[in-house]
């Protein structure tokens, strides 16, 4: 088992449920400060609130084009340039699933070019949503996500039908490129959990439930 830790300083403390209240947001950075993961994922709308409160003491990640993704891509550019405005370090973005099944790869890397060209030094991870795609799709994705310059490649949102899997987090160990890392996310519930998918490579790894489970 790695040490706590070093998996603590790897996870996105997150919470994104529709019905979060402020106090849920409050109780989650202050968890992300006491035990110093790399950073609270909130809601876009939360956004300003905890800069203004936690600014300097958590680095802030939320998402963009959530979670089904199939807005279009002014909304998750204005989605984007709006969180950054207020205070947002990093951006997840979900992509368009409906341009993957349709075999516009095409579209999507250039979403994604946009977004980045957007977020500029900020931390653009990409979710991909797995449990969606065949292991063809998730190839091409992997390529297409290299070619956008994107930071991360992200397995799921936590809403689809299923969320990280070894297996996945594997493959796309193979097909991106050196510039892009990897982050779980979805039904990660335990230690062994979070230790497993770090040892396989993933940077980051996106759960609520991290503080829980040390306590």
């Amino acid at each position: 088992m790695m040490d706590v830790q070093a998996i603590l300083c790897k996870v996105d403390h997150t919470q994104l449920k529709a019905f979060c209240t402020w106090e849920d947001i409050q109780k989650l950075c202050r968890e992300a400060v006491e035990y110093h993961t790399a950073s609270v994922c909130i809601p876009p709308c939360y956004v300003q609130r905890v800069q203004e409160t936690y600014g300097g003491q958590v680095k802030i990640c939320t998402v963009i084009g959530f979670p089904l993704g199939y807005q279009v891509t002014a909304a998750k550019i204005c989605e984007a340039r709006e969180a950054i405005a207020q205070g947002c370090d990093e951006v997840d973005m979900v992509i368009n699933i409906t341009d993957v099944k349709n075999g516009r790869y095409d579209l999507v890397e250039e979403e994604i070019r946009q977004v980045k060209a957007v977020c500029g030094e900020h931390i653009l991870k990409v979710i991909v949503e797995t449990c969606y795609l065949t292991r063809e799709e998730k190839i091409a994705i992997c390529r297409a996500v290299t070619a956008a310059g994107a930071d991360y490649i992200k397995t799921s949102t936590g809403f689809g039908t299923g969320g990280a899997t070894r297996e996945d987090v594997l493959l796309f160990r193979e097909h991106i490129g050196p510039g892009v890392k990897i982050k779980a996310a979805g039904g990660v519930s335990t230690l062994e959990d979070l230790a497993d998918f770090l040892s396989l490579g993933c940077e980051r790894v996106g759960t609520s439930r991290a503080v829980g489970l040390v306590r």
